[in-house]
């Protein structure tokens, strides 16, 4: 290959790389950004608080149920075109609720629409991983997960500003251009990605094994460990560092630019070593709620500590989807959908729990507890997996190698 084809063969590959970034930050706004503008929405359709608020668990539950059934039904399918469907039903999912003023349609769509998220991440992570080889999966995997990240930071709160001044309606208008944009540069640049991937049915055999469980349970401790404290570090940062108003909004800022950061900075770590950067990771994220425990009054330190504990917390996502992956060997592309539903459930149980801890005893400081015994219990998990090996299967293809696009990304 000549220099100026490897030139523009990079050039197309960070293109298709953008592209997955921007569809899964599109996404997960669409996901979280309910949260934001839960109060309007309940207002505005004449239900409760708590009712609205199952727009969120259903979103949750079709990400974790329908996600890995909607990758097992297009396992075999080109995944350019599955990107591209994935898309355009979101778009039609997120339209839903602006065309109509029915709350149980608007249920229905986001369970929908959650499930076609689900498909469209798994799959990202899978042509990702294609387009850049074995040797960069672990980079892949942290930018399609790095556009979740910056949703985080940076999407939900300008969407709740959004939502907040031009009613909710707008908010999700905004997000359907953005969907309309994604699609159009995924129809410009993706590659053809053709499967060379088994059946679901010999595909589960790997994605299911319990050296794979192991490590899905391990992300179900880490985001349990991570939500059973942000869930309510609102009520922390007021009740015991003493802020209020727009100074809790920087602090979360700074927390959602650290988990952006560190998502994205921790393909490189994956890359090198997936399973020791768990241990460090877990270890870091158990010192960074020990010390935001014992420093929670000190405003200036408890932001240091928030900075840290988001970098360690996410910044260990990359490394837990490549290791899925890798263990899953044959059964990969369908293992690429499981992290997502593994980390739903730790959110929800996560949220629980620290709701518990905080009834239980009144002070805000026990959520930071709650997810602090949570993470030292995924320490030894994180060093026992580090031992798990991929399968070895006779004539099998790489683990990052599934599907293989029919031209050059570029």
């Amino acid at each position: 290959m000549s220099t100026q084809q490897s030139a523009l063969s990079r050039r197309r590959t960070n293109l298709a790389l953008a592209t997955l970034f921007l569809g899964t930050f599109v996404l997960g706004t669409a996901e979280l950004i309910v949260v934001g503008v839960l109060d309007v929405i309940a207002d505005d359709l004449h239900v409760s608080i708590p009712a609205a608020g199952t727009l969120v668990t259903a979103y949750a539950l079709g990400v974790s149920i329908g996600g890995p059934v909607l990758t097992a039904l297009t396992i075999k399918l080109d995944k350019r075109t599955v990107l591209l469907a994935a898309l355009v039903l979101c778009i039609v999912g997120n339209l839903i609720p602006v065309l109509t003023a029915d709350f149980g349609l608007f249920v229905a769509a986001r369970a929908v629409t959650g499930a076609l998220g689900g498909l469209f991440v798994a799959v990202a992570f899978v042509v990702g991983i294609t387009i850049v080889g074995p040797e960069r999966m672990g980079r892949a995997i942290s930018v399609v997960f790095g556009g979740f990240a910056v949703s985080g930071a940076l999407g939900v709160p300008l969407g709740t500003l959004l939502g907040q001044s031009l009613g909710w309606r707008g908010t999700f208008i905004g997000i359907v251009v953005f969907a309309v944009l994604t699609s159009i540069a995924a129809l410009a640049v993706l590659p053809s990605v053709v499967s060379a991937a088994s059946g679901a049915g010999d595909q589960a055999r790997y994605a299911f094994a319990p050296r794979v469980l192991a490590m899905l349970f391990l992300q179900f401790l880490v985001f349990a460990s991570v939500y059973s404290t942000l869930t309510y570090i609102v009520p922390f940062l007021e009740g015991v560092t003493g802020i209020s108003g727009a100074l809790v909004s920087v602090f979360l800022l700074a927390y959602g630019v650290a988990t952006a950061v560190g998502s994205i900075a921790g393909g490189r770590f994956a890359d090198r070593n997936a399973a020791r950067t768990l241990i460090v990771a877990t270890i870091g994220t158990s010192v960074a709620l020990l010390a935001l425990y014992l420093v929670g009054a000190i405003a200036f330190l408890v932001a240091l500590v928030m900075l840290a504990w988001g970098s360690f917390a996410l910044g260990m996502v990359p490394s837990l989807q490549y290791r899925v992956v890798s263990l899953a060997g044959p059964g990969g592309a369908l293992a690429s959908s499981l992290p997502p539903s593994a980390a739903n459930v730790g959110i929800a149980f996560g949220s629980v729990a620290g709701g518990m801890a905080i009834d239980s005893t009144t002070t805000a400081s026990s959520v930071v507890i709650a997810g602090l015994v949570i993470a030292v219990i995924s320490v030894p998990v994180a060093w026992a997996t580090s031992f798990l090996k991929p399968p070895v299967v006779e004539g099998a293809p790489e683990p990052a190698g599934e599907a293989s696009p029919t031209h050059e990304p570029a």
